[in-house]
């Protein structure tokens, strides 16, 4: 199985026609993602020609949704229109909007976080990777030829690249799906949403979270942790030499005096029974000796 996003996923691209997005869905069709639409208002009615496949363009969400039976939509735009794109295909009921876009006003992202969850539409991101569910279906801009193959592992992270690197390392075990959340002061599904949903996953056998300085949602997931999720949780946190005061490449990665450092998050998510690597290399190999030890256990009975 998966979250969020399975091989019947029917997928638009918002924004397809930008350079940006006419690469990233040459890299999603080729993975296997069933891409069934773009949309942009000044090129409706034209047809894009990928090496296997031709997408047609539509002038808004709702058009592309009711020709192609579109359940996702991938948001490419930049971010002036990003508020726009994401009211637009909330307004168009679309199920699960994964916004790409990176330096998106906050008070743009608060807006249609708010103007999404009324109208019952996930939004994962903004400025995030995205979401992959290996051998199933690929929205954003993960790799796919990182992580093939479909597996036990469940990972939500902040950090586009630490997602990369641990998918890399534990490329031969294989994940049910990851998710990279975003690490923008405002996002939509959060730690907390990913580890509810692995939790209930019967594929995903164990949980790598990966945070980052600021903010406090490593520790509100950690409260999660203790509280609801039984299946091991292994986890990894970005930061520990990042200076006081300073934003390291998110947004929302920036810590003021003792709040949102590195270690409090470590400390929290230790004291909820997570293992926490101090590298991502020593996380994969937590991750590797914990799934070892359940499968240990499973043969002795």
């Amino acid at each position: 199985m998966s979250i969020f996003l399975t091989k019947e996923s029917k997928i638009l691209v918002q924004g397809m026609t930008g350079s940006e997005g006419m690469k990233h869905t040459h890299r999603m069709l080729a993975s296997g993602t069933d891409i069934v639409a773009g949309v942009n208002p000044r090129k409706a009615g034209k047809v894009v020609d990928f090496y296997d496949r031709s997408v047609p363009v539509f002038g808004t969400v709702r058009e592309a949704m009711d020709a192609t039976g579109a359940d996702v939509t991938v948001v490419f735009v930049p971010p002036a229109f990003a508020k726009a794109a994401v009211i637009e295909a909330a307004d168009a009921r679309i199920g699960l909007a994964v916004v790409i876009t990176e330096g998106i006003p906050v008070h743009d992202a608060v807006a249609f976080q708010a103007y999404a969850a009324e109208r019952g539409t996930r939004v994962i991101g903004p400025n995030c990777p995205g979401l992959i569910s290996p051998g199933q279906s690929n929205a954003g801009i993960i790799p796919a030829d990182i992580a093939t193959k479909p597996g036990r592992i469940g990972l939500v992270s902040k950090s586009g690249t630490l997602t990369y690197q641990l998918m890399y390392e534990l490329r031969e075990t294989g994940f049910s799906s990851a998710v990279g959340i975003g690490g923008d002061p405002v996002i939509g599904t959060t730690h907390i949403d990913c580890l509810a949903a692995f939790e209930q996953d019967p594929d995903t056998e164990l949980i790598v979270l990966i945070g980052e300085i600021g903010g406090d949602a490593e520790e509100r997931a950690a409260a999660f942790i203790a509280d609801h999720i039984t299946k091991p949780v292994v986890g990894y946190i970005a930061g520990f030499t990042a200076p006081e005061g300073k934003t390291m490449g998110h947004a929302g990665a920036i810590v003021s005096g003792s709040s949102g450092t590195a270690q409090a998050k470590k400390e929290a998510l230790e004291a909820a029974g997570v293992r926490v690597g101090g590298t991502p290399t020593e996380t994969s190999r937590l991750v590797l000796a914990h799934l070892a030890h359940l499968a240990a256990v499973a043969a002795a009975h």
